[in-house]
């Protein structure tokens, strides 16, 4: 017997009736309930055998279904991307949501799959997914699967991906469960920010915590930011150790692993006691050598493997990344302590190795302390410590213990 909840099936009826219906009936042959959503852009699509029509869900959009029927395609499909997010976001029996499209279709459907919670099952059949995904699945766990054939008719090709996609999704809708009601041993979650240069801070953290809380590493490559930051505000987490910022460097200077501007926004809005540090606050990073930006071919570069190239920060851009980040810490009402490692913010950044820069450290350290507004609850803590040593992992779990109240 099916368990309880409903697979929405989405896609744009006008053109995808024939894909989305075998979909929705390879599912159903699953013993899993279904509801066929149609979000052409054309009010009158062909929705016959379609449980939800496209104005349905256009009546959901901030200003109606005229904002989403304007007769221009790119138009009507943000607007319809919209809509699709406050209809999903008002059903109460979602186990699942599976989308098919070509380059519409999924910059239509993803966003709505991007605002549902970690866990819920998502699967995305689509043209593009053998590319560069990142700005369609965000920091989620969206599952992209490649249509091979274009998304246009069921054929001797297309009939067994989709029919994969359809088992796939009937599968963890079947069993699925939020990530609040799993099986837990009494410790309570955590979020921690890394990068290979502050893994041993890390390591160190999670060893001294582990007795008491569920210690969730996040790689600091952007996306893993977002995903830490997305799992704070959804309440899973007890509290946030940031010790790796270094995703702001590539947000100022155009690397690789760039936050968004509302990186510690989460922070702000949630309230979640949070103590952070400057972690790799001295890199930018690149892809290939060959990649790196030619007004920045003078600069200290270091290649830390075939694939990824670091560049040292200078005194400026560290002021200014300084700046910026007390400005984001001033908007914190919670518990918060941000910890400056003196000696160093990375494993390249200590005496004999390549990004070893008192001055540029020092630039950075200054904004930081020029811009923190310190308050009994906001604190900025200097430490005559590496980031990488013993007693600098103490002090942070020292301070979280103090934020979290835990003795």
């Amino acid at each position: 017997m099916a368990k309880a909840g409903t697979v929405y099936i989405v896609g744009t009826g006008d053109t995808k009736s024939d894909e989305l219906r075998f979909v929705r009936d390879r599912i159903a042959d699953a013993d899993m309930a279904t509801c066929l959503v149609d979000v052409s852009t054309l009010e009158r699509s062909h929705s016959a055998d379609f449980d939800v029509v496209p104005k349905t869900v256009a009546d959901c959009h901030p200003a109606g279904a005229d904002a989403v029927f304007t007769g221009d395609r790119g138009q009507s499909i943000a607007a319809m991307a919209i809509a699709l997010r406050q209809f999903i976001a008002g059903r109460d029996d979602l186990a699942g949501i599976i989308g098919l499209g070509g380059s519409g279709g999924t910059a239509l459907i993803t966003p709505t799959m991007r605002e549902l919670a970690i866990g819920v099952p998502k699967v995305m059949v689509s043209t593009v997914a053998s590319g560069n995904v990142g700005a369609y699945v965000g920091p989620t766990d969206i599952c992209m699967m490649y249509s091979v054939t274009d998304v246009a008719g069921v054929n001797p090709i297309s009939r067994v991906i989709f029919a994969n996609a359809a088992h796939a999704i009937a599968g963890m809708a079947r069993d699925y469960q939020p990530i609040d009601a799993q099986p837990s041993d009494g410790r309570r979650a955590i979020g921690l920010s890394m990068f290979g240069v502050t893994t041993s801070c890390v390591n160190q953290v999670v060893e001294r915590l582990d007795p008491q809380y569920d210690c969730i590493v996040f790689h600091a490559t952007g996306t893993g930011g977002q995903s830490m930051e997305k799992l704070a505000e959804s309440s899973l987490f007890a509290g946030v150790l940031d010790i790796t910022t270094t995703e702001v460097c590539d947000l100022f200077m155009g690397g690789i692993f760039a936050c968004t501007d509302d990186r510690f926004g989460v922070i702000a809005r949630t309230q979640i006691p949070y103590v952070g540090s400057c972690g790799a606050l001295d890199m930018v990073n690149f892809a290939a050598r060959d990649t790196v930006p030619p007004h920045y071919s003078d600069r200290n570069l270091y290649e830390h493997n075939a694939q990824i190239t670091l560049m040292r920060t200078t005194a400026e851009e560290n002021a200014r990344m300084g700046r910026w980040i007390g400005e984001k810490l001033n908007a914190c009402d919670g518990d918060l302590r941000f910890l400056i490692p003196e000696k160093g913010v990375s494993a390249l950044d200590a005496p004999g190795m390549a990004f070893h820069d008192p001055e540029a450290d020092a630039a950075l350290f200054g904004a930081l302390e020029d811009t923190v507004k310190q308050t009994s609850k906001r604190r900025l803590i200097r430490h005559p410590l590496h980031i990488n040593d013993p007693e600098f992992a103490d002090a942070l779990v020292a301070e979280f213990k103090s934020v979290t109240n835990e003795t």
